[in-house]
């Protein structure tokens, strides 16, 4: 994590008073840039305005100048001023922020008029340090394919079956919608670079690490799921594919081995080991029995996927582990 961001808290104010908001998107590259503009243009009208909006650009020379020309006054637009990677453009965002509450949006996923107000809300009480909203996720033409099942929808960053109820505690939140008071993330130093995000590989738990960084500093301290502040999250047709869904699996798998080895496999895999006894289970008795019914062949098929995508993970989990005894990693690709 970056120097820049390590020690003490800042002030964060009167926490009595409605907490400012500043949104900051991440971007990478030119090929989300109808995607980019249509989530700022939302972010416009919302029902409960951001005090600001902070675009930061992630090495991208090409999209920085797009986005300086192109984008009109209420958004500022940053270039990363750490490590290539997610994890370093939502430290910069961060750190530039001037509001209370960060809230943070992909670029490629589009929020509800309500999504600020729905988000922010939750920091009322003083002991929620984080928000985790609802991702819905938009699929590509063709659609959604029959096999893939609903418990793997985090696979394409978006809300998954297993998920609490609104207001319920949550480990951590899914990053297309998810915010934190600023003063605790600065002061947990911020987001890991070499988890999140780089490069070829699907990796990511960012932040998983940072949400079990940040509860650790006060007992009192909690995450919570605000279902009510949703985005659109587009997933894209190559996204949709069976290759795309086991590597992905496999690299959540390797990045979980790594948050365990920062924070210890208590709080690393937490929210795994119901999700894995109850809830995938579930999952495949569900579909099996719906082509045991006559419904047709898509429930057995999204049961193997269920069956398949646990292997991988937990393979991934492994690989993880070795690589971390021998030194060796995911590489930068």
């Amino acid at each position: 994590m970056s120097d820049v961001l390590a020690g003490p808290a800042p002030c964060s104010g009167d926490r009595t008073a409605p907490p400012s908001v500043t949104v900051v998107v991440c971007a990478y590259t030119l090929d989300r840039w109808e995607d980019l503009v249509a989530g700022l243009a939302a972010l416009r009208t919302q029902t409960r305005p951001a005090e600001e909006v902070l675009l930061v650009v992630d090495h991208a020379p090409d999209l920085l100048d797009l986005a300086r020309t192109a984008l009109g006054p209420g958004t500022t637009v940053l270039e990363n001023v750490f490590e290539r990677g997610l994890s370093g453009a939502r430290n910069t965002g961060a750190a530039a922020a001037a509001g209370d509450v960060v809230l943070f949006l992909d670029d490629d996923a589009r929020p509800d008029a309500d999504w600020v107000a729905a988000g922010v809300a939750a920091y009322a009480d003083t002991d929620v340090v984080g928000t985790g909203g609802s991702a819905v996720p938009v699929w590509d033409s063709p659609g959604r394919p029959d096999w893939f099942p609903e418990a793997f929808l985090w696979v394409v960053g978006c809300s998954y079956e297993g998920l609490p109820g609104d207001g319920a505690a949550i480990r951590n939140p899914i990053g297309a919608s998810m915010g934190f008071r600023r003063a605790d993330l600065l002061a947990a130093g911020g987001f890991t670079s070499g988890i999140g995000r780089v490069g070829r590989h699907p990796v990511g738990c960012e932040e998983t690490e940072l949400s079990i960084r940040v509860r650790r500093r006060r007992s009192s301290a909690r995450i919570v799921h605000t279902t009510t502040a949703v985005v659109h999250h587009r997933v894209r047709r190559d996204r949709a594919t069976v290759g795309y869904f086991l590597r992905r699996c496999f690299w959540e798998g390797w990045s979980k081995a790594v948050v365990a080895a920062a924070v210890g496999p208590q709080d690393a895999l937490s929210s795994e080991r119901s999700y894995a006894t109850r809830v995938l289970p579930r999952a495949v008795l569900r579909g099996v029995a719906s082509t045991a019914r006559g419904r047709g062949s898509a429930g057995l098929q999204q049961a193997a996927a269920v069956v398949a995508g646990f292997a991988t993970t937990a393979v991934g989990y492994g690989y993880g582990l070795l690589s971390r005894s021998t030194g060796t990693g995911a590489g930068r690709g």
